[in-house]
């Protein structure tokens, strides 16, 4: 019974020879190669979604405002409800919150936007638009996902306004109290 032990390096010889007998260099080498070409680009996980336009769409909201975004490639320029991009949101802040996206993404110049947006006021209107934008570029080029998730465009914030509450002057805001 004594001879019928072995020790571990009596084991790793039998390990490293394999089932035939042969060393793992042969195995290796009688592995077949594939070299046709350059490593293959690895595929998203996602797919594109394009309509027969070439265009991506997605909807963008926040607070009560809803924006229908159509992104296509192009030379940056954004319509929005009809009217330029400049003319709609004045405010220079407004069209840097629409502008992040392509930022972030790298991707500034190189998509034309056509939106349309409804409800809310200009605060969330540039929110559901910029929303719109991130989740369309996300279908548009399946690979950027990642970088614009991690930005946190795709994440709607759901921060809306309060309802107000009956018996009060606002949603929180009570009447003027009176001793008498």
């Amino acid at each position: 019974m004594a001879d019928e032990r072995q020790s571990l390096a009596d084991l790793g010889s039998v390990i490293n020879t394999g089932a035939a007998g042969q060393t793992p260099d042969a195995v290796i080498a009688d592995a077949p190669v594939n070299n046709s070409g350059p490593a293959p680009e690895p595929m998203p996980l996602r797919e594109q979604i394009i309509d027969a336009q070439g265009r991506a769409y997605a909807t963008g909201r926040r607070k009560d405002a809803v924006a229908r975004v159509w992104i296509k490639p192009g030379t940056g320029k954004i319509t929005i409800n009809g009217r330029e991009f400049e003319s709609y949101f004045a405010r220079p802040t407004l069209r840097l919150v629409i502008n992040q996206v392509f930022g972030i993404a790298e991707r500034e110049g190189q998509y034309d936007v056509v939106a349309t947006v409804k409800g809310g006021g200009l605060s969330g209107q540039a929110g559901a638009v910029k929303h719109g934008i991130s989740q369309a570029i996300t279908k548009y080029e399946p690979i950027l996902r990642t970088q614009v998730k991690r930005a946190g465009f795709l994440t709607r914030d759901s921060r809306t306004v309060e309802r107000k509450k009956y018996g009060k002057a606002k949603a929180r805001k009570s009447f003027q109290f009176s001793k008498r």
